[in-house]
């Protein structure tokens, strides 16, 4: 516990206010910044400004600032005092708080809506339950005990971890800062956030209803209750994590490549393949697209011929913008058997090399490309029936699609709540932003269209929870495709706006604007991966 600061007043900070004797006040709170001067990022300069040096400058400190800035313990270490009878009036977002911003959440989380989808076991799922836990390795499950292991890393009886039942305490506090490290670095999300991922069942949730959740608690929902809406706040808390290649890479490769396996798969790869992945021991990804053809997947080139002795198959070609190839396993990979498509499941195995593709969303997606150089796999291999593969795959897209488009929305609610932020506490003029009725009317755009999306994707969530996978397949194809193609397109014009409203600190990668930046950056993602913007609006059209 922090020791109590100094009572001063404002009389008293004024008089320091030169290089070498420098002290500021920033929402009640007296910070010495006489060392601290030379190493501002900024220069010195700034700091011995007449609106700064001993003065009150939290204006001007969240005109330049995030909050968050403030919490770093080299920050911290230059608290001095508190001016007497002043409390602090800006605090940080608890983990587990939802935002008091304006549209900053879906309606279905604000105490003023009500909403026919969603009760009390999403709103359980999205905020509830004790943050500790003791595993013991007897009697504890293998993926707790080995969770145990890689985080203590020396205890082999006893280990205490931290296993939260609050899906946005568990973003907030051990996914985001994950998150925000390897955007930085490049490298692929850390084994222990991925194990714990595991561990609490939310790489199960994010694979939708079924008998893989039966039985298991989720985060105190029952798996038999589990429907389409739970996944959806799933995928909406994920995106909050702030790390757009890094949400993709933390096994948003699993969401498209296992599917096939969990549901046209025979026994017993099909549990045993399920198992080692949702239990966090094996990567899977999807590998169907090609330089030669993305959409068209009728236009692959690989190839899988029948081994003249009918004891299984030979794999030959290559596969390109393969999220996740780098680190993959088990690849769920589309090949041409003469005239038709198949579907194989192909482990990483002699014959089968990938290589790193650079993105504007980093490294840390593992996108790849793919060559599979005579790779034999046995006939137990071939997932569904032979020359069905274009059924296999088509049947994939929904809820590829339908994933993808809860993200892109989480994305476009995450900019209006930075630019409502920044509008507020960025004066121009001796204005805020807000004040101005161009902005103003920006933030009207951004809000109308994210809503509109959010609703259509509710009510296309809520058509999925009453139909199963088969018929989903027939009649939900073309719905989904213009949920995606619509949430795309909104978060394009949103994200711009966005940037807009930031200036100069919309397109700089840190400070202010880090956010708004990202989201800029990659949104095209969201508009190809999957299927195109164009190609949807195609398929919604001819199947109507």
């Amino acid at each position: 516990m922090s020791k109590p600061l100094k009572p001063m007043t404002r009389d008293e900070v004024a008089q320091h206010n030169k290089a070498g004797d420098l002290w500021i006040i920033i929402d009640s709170i007296v910070y010495d910044l006489s060392k601290f001067g030379k190493l501002h990022p900024g220069g010195i300069g700034v700091l011995l400004d007449k609106d700064v040096a001993g003065k009150d400058s939290t204006t001007v400190f969240y005109g330049l600032h995030r909050q968050e800035v403030l919490q770093k313990q080299q920050y911290q270490r230059l608290r001095i005092g508190q001016i007497e009878g002043e409390e602090p009036k800006i605090r940080l977002k608890g983990p587990s708080d939802l935002s008091k911003v304006p549209y900053a959440e879906p309606a279905w989380l604000t105490p003023d809506f009500v909403s026919p989808y969603f009760n009390d076991s999403h709103r359980t799922l999205q905020k509830t339950g004790p943050e500790g836990v003791v595993v013991s390795e007897h009697g504890a499950s293998q993926a707790l005990a080995e969770l145990s292991r890689s985080v203590c890393g020396v205890c082999s009886l006893l280990c205490c971890i931290t296993l939260t039942s609050d899906m946005r305490k568990f973003i907030t506090k051990v996914v985001a800062p994950d998150a925000q490290a390897c955007e930085e670095n490049g490298k692929r999300p850390s084994k222990s956030v991925l194990d714990q991922m595991a561990a609490n069942g939310m790489n199960r949730m994010r694979m939708g209803p079924g008998k893989h959740l039966h039985g298991r608690d989720l985060m105190g929902v029952p798996g038999e209750k589990f429907d389409y809406f739970h996944e959806l706040i799933v995928n909406q808390e994920f995106a909050l994590c702030g790390g757009r290649g890094y949400v993709d890479g933390c096994q948003g490769h699993m969401v498209i490549g296992l599917p096939p396996i969990m549901n046209y798969c025979e026994e017993p790869m099909k549990t045993q393949v399920m198992d080692e992945v949702l239990d966090g021991h094996k990567l899977i990804v999807l590998a169907i697209t090609e330089a030669f053809a993305g959409s068209d997947v009728q236009g692959l080139r690989c190839t899988a011929t029948k081994k003249e002795d009918g004891s299984g198959w030979i794999i030959n070609g290559t596969k390109k913008w393969i999220t996740g190839g780098t680190n993959a396993d088990y690849f769920t990979v589309g090949a041409r058997t003469g005239k038709h498509l198949s579907v194989f499941l192909v482990p990483r195995s002699e014959g089968v090399n990938t290589k790193q593709i650079k993105t504007s969303y980093g490294t840390t997606a593992g996108t790849s490309y793919v060559t599979f150089d005579d790779v034999e796999v046995p006939n137990s291999a071939l997932i569904g029936k032979e020359n069905d593969g274009l059924h296999v795959i088509l049947a994939n897209f929904n809820h590829e699609r339908w994933m993808i488009a809860c993200q892109t929305i989480a994305y476009c609610r995450k900019a209006v709540e930075e630019c409502l932020l920044w509008g507020s506490q960025r004066f121009v003029s001796g204005k805020p932003l807000l004040a101005q009725p161009v902005i103003r009317a920006k933030l009207a755009n951004m809000i109308a269209r994210t809503e509109a999306a959010q609703a259509l994707l509710e009510a296309i969530t809520y058509q999925m929870c009453n139909m199963d996978y088969k018929k989903q397949s027939a009649a939900l194809a073309g719905p989904i495709g213009f949920l995606k193609m619509n949430a795309s397109k909104t978060l394009a014009e949103v994200s711009d706006e966005a940037v807009a409203i930031f200036g100069g600190r919309g397109l700089t990668k840190t400070g202010m604007g880090r956010f708004v930046e990202q989201i800029h950056r990659t949104r095209k993602f969201d508009a190809i991966l999957g299927g195109t913007e164009e190609v949807l609006g195609d398929l919604g059209v001819r199947q109507a």
